[in-house]
């Protein structure tokens, strides 16, 4: 159960309602953008995802996308965000929890990966790798969608956002990330 209400299109007044309508508009209401519209400025800001998204799909890929928000969800052990991808990854036609990966797409994952767990020691031996695919401009977009993928994972993380109905039949296949319960 989400520690916020989930606010429903009649609850909502002024910025927040004329966003709501946008969104009811193209059926893209969701359980976190249902959370995120307590606060309009809230909403806005976590809606540049969405540039920050296309701009990744631009420089990598649609594939490689969704695999790197994959790695960086499940890394970060957002349920919500993890099943999305989950979802996204099976859109693909692969298997979610038996990916095999080209060397691009391992670098991107070990990236991920890293940012989550310790992003002040991200490896240069990372960026070395990085480097055979990507200049300096496509790395800021890479690791910016890192941060804006983290926000979103640390918002419906902390206030405990409700799965989204469509996601419920595969909500077995989420399986928390492990590598923190050591850490003190």
């Amino acid at each position: 159960m989400a520690r916020i209400k989930l606010l429903e299109q009649n609850e909502v007044t002024g910025a927040e309602k004329e966003r709501y309508d946008e969104l009811a508009g193209r059926n893209a209401v969701t359980n976190m953008k249902r959370g995120l519209l307590n606060d309009a400025a809230t909403y806005d800001a976590f809606m540049a995802w969405y540039t920050s998204w296309n701009r990744l799909v631009e420089v990598i890929g649609e594939k490689d996308a969704v695999l790197y928000a994959h790695a960086i969800s499940t890394t970060n052990s957002c349920q919500l965000c993890s099943l999305f991808f989950i979802s996204d990854v099976k859109g693909l036609g692969l298997d979610p929890h038996n990916l095999q990966y080209d060397k691009k797409e391992q670098v991107l994952a070990d990236l991920a990966q890293s940012i989550v767990k310790d992003p002040t020691n991200v490896s240069d031996e990372i960026f070395v790798r990085l480097r055979e695919f990507f200049n300096d401009r496509e790395i800021v977009v890479i690791v910016g969608f890192a941060g804006q993928m983290i926000a979103t994972n640390n918002f419906n993380s902390v206030l405990q956002i409700n799965v989204d109905q469509r996601l419920l039949p595969i909500i077995n296949e989420f399986k928390p990330a492990t590598w923190r319960k050591d850490i003190k």
